[in-house]
């Protein structure tokens, strides 16, 4: 499975050579609030000749539990989401969130436990999706759609955790009808954090405000994201505010566009 090293993501794992099949994981936010997001990922993969394997007993990944300390607990969900995916194969998820608790955080909150090479293995099988479609199936999307103008956010952990900063991009330059609108803070946070939202609300909403009133003045008609915690927050202070941009998941966008890509050699 093991071929060349990315500079930049996952420091010391080398990128997967592309495989016939990987797992999905939806996440409990795709499933809940946008399982659209959930699908087109599975559909962006299929299109590269790949069979996606959904295992309906997956749940959360833990993190929720973890960070706020139930160590014990977070555990045991995490123990249940390893059974899901038995083969050695990538998991691939359309969350930099999620798939950095499995893939950072996993290891630690298992260090010292009697499954942590178990835990360990599973975690470098963890990827975050556009990464994948970028550096593994050397996805280039066509474009079918009329002339847009996008403004794309990049979560915190996407960025800090997983190593995902210019791929989305990427994908979204490579579409011959979309520009990409640059943001004057691209890497600031937007101010969900999960619970970080609930225990400081007050400085939670003033940076979602900041972050909309970048996205409003870009020019962009839609802003885009691979997390759904971010859709959620940002979506929701632009229905309040008045600010008439769509707020969606990169997948749908990009199956929208054109859906079928091709392969670089």
């Amino acid at each position: 499975m093991s071929g060349r090293e990315v500079s930049g993501h996952d420091v010391g794992r080398d990128v997967p050579e592309k495989p016939e099949a990987v797992y999905f994981f939806g996440t409990c936010l795709v499933d809940l609030f946008y399982p659209e997001a959930g699908m087109a990922g599975m559909a962006l993969l299929k299109s590269q000749g790949i069979r996606v394997i959904f295992p309906p007993d997956q749940t959360c990944c833990g993190q929720p539990a973890r960070n706020n300390g139930w160590f014990e607990q977070a555990r045991a969900v995490a123990r249940q989401q390893i059974k899901c995916f038995p083969k050695p194969i990538p998991v691939v998820v359309p969350s930099g969130s999620c798939a950095g608790m499995m893939a950072r955080h996993y290891p630690d909150l298992f260090a010292g436990q009697p499954d942590e090479a178990e835990v360990r293995a599973f975690a470098a099988r963890v990827h975050e999706l556009t990464w994948f479609l970028v550096h593994v199936c050397r996805l280039t999307p066509t474009d079918h759609g009329p002339p847009v103008t996008v403004a794309f956010h990049g979560s915190c952990h996407s960025q800090r955790e997983m190593g995902v900063r210019d791929e989305p991009r990427q994908l979204l330059r490579a579409l011959a009808n979309v520009t990409v609108a640059d943001l004057q803070r691209p890497a600031e946070c937007c101010g969900f954090g999960g619970t970080f939202s609930v225990r400081q609300p007050g400085i939670s909403a003033a940076m979602a405000r900041d972050k909309v009133t970048d996205i409003a003045t870009s020019g962009a008609g839609e802003v885009l994201s691979g997390d759904c915690g971010c859709l959620l927050n940002l979506s929701g202070v632009m229905e309040r505010t008045g600010v008439p941009i769509r707020a969606r998941h990169i997948a749908e966008f990009l199956v929208e566009r054109g859906l079928a890509g091709e392969t670089r050699p």
